[in-house]
C-alpha cells in the first residue's frame, strides 16, 4: 500500500492508462475508513489510498481548513456559513485530484478514496436544505456534483456502505468521545438518505453494500470484492 504522499499538480492526467479511481462512500460510523485500510493493505503498492480529508494531518492545508471548519465543536463541520464550508470543502478534492497525475506514481494501478466528491454533495446538501428546504436537498447535491464535473472527473466507481443507522451514530459517538446532538443525527440520517438516491441515479458507477451485521473483516472483503470488480469491468472496456 502507498499512503498518499502527493506529487506535484500536472495537468492531463487523464486517459485510458491512468490508475482506477474508486471512493468508497457512507454516513459516519458505517465503517469506510476500516474497510479502505483493510483494502489498500491487501492490496499493496498498487494501490494509493486517499485518506478522509478529516484524518488528514493536522499541519497540511486540508488538516488545517478541517480545523478551521471543527473550531466550533459541530460534528458537522458547520460554521454557519454553508456556502463558504461547500466550496472550501470541494476547493481541497479538486487540489487533491489536480495533484495526482498518471504516471507520477510508479506501478499504482488503483486509487482508493476514503470519502469523496459525493460525500462533499451530500453532506453539505443536507446543511444547505436546512437553510433553504423551499430547495430540494437532492437538487442541491445535482446541483453541486455538476459543478464539480466542470472542474475533474467523477471516479469511476463509488463504492456506498450502507448499514443500520443507529449502529452507525453509536460508533460514531465512540469515536469522537461524545454524543451526536439530535440535529447533527438529522443532517446524517439525510446525508443516508441522499447517497442513496445518487446511488439509484447512476447504477453504473454506484456499487451499493449493505453491511448491517457485517464484522470488520466481512465489510472489508465486500469493498475489495467490488474494487476488482470494477477493475474487471475497465479491463473488458479496454479490450472490446
Amino acid at each position: 500500500m502507498t499512503n498518499a504522499v502527493l506529487p506535484r499538480p500536472r495537468l492531463g492526467s487523464g486517459g485510458a492508462d491512468r490508475p482506477l479511481w474508486v471512493s468508497v462512500e457512507g454516513v459516519n460510523g458505517v465503517g469506510k475508513t476500516t474497510s479502505v485500510r483493510a483494502v489498500a493493505a491487501a492490496f499493496g503498492p498498487r494501490c494509493l489510498r486517499l485518506d478522509e480529508l478529516t484524518d488528514q494531518r493536522a499541519d497540511s492545508l486540508p488538516g488545517q481548513v478541517i480545523a478551521a471548519l471543527a473550531a466550533t465543536g459541530d460534528v458537522c463541520l458547520r460554521t454557519g456559513h454553508p456556502v463558504a464550508e461547500t466550496l472550501a470543502l470541494l476547493a481541497l478534492k479538486f487540489r487533491e485530484s489536480e495533484r495526482l497525475a498518471a504516471g507520477l506514481q510508479d506501478g499504482v494501478e488503483v486509487v482508493l478514496e476514503d470519502r469523496g466528491v459525493d460525500s462533499v454533495a451530500v453532506c453539505q446538501a443536507a446543511i444547505l436544505h436546512a437553510e433553504s428546504p423551499a430547495t430540494p436537498a437532492l437538487a442541491i447535491a445535482e446541483r453541486i456534483l455538476a459543478t464539480v464535473r466542470r472542474w475533474r472527473t467523477m471516479p469511476d466507481a463509488t463504492v456506498l456502505l450502507v448499514g443500520d443507522t443507529d449502529v452507525c451514530t453509536a460508533r460514531f459517538a465512540a469515536r469522537i468521545g461524545r454524543v451526536v446532538p439530535p440535529d447533527a443525527q438529522a443532517v446524517i440520517e439525510h446525508t443516508g438518505r441522499l447517497y442513496r438516491q445518487l446511488a439509484a441515479a447512476e447504477p453504473d458507477r454506484y456499487t451499493l453494500i449493505d453491511v448491517s451485521g457485517h464484522g470488520p473483516e466481512e465489510s472489508a472483503k465486500a469493498v475489495e470484492d467490488a474494487v476488482r470488480a470494477a477493475e474487471a469491468r475497465r479491463e473488458a472496456a479496454r479490450v472490446a
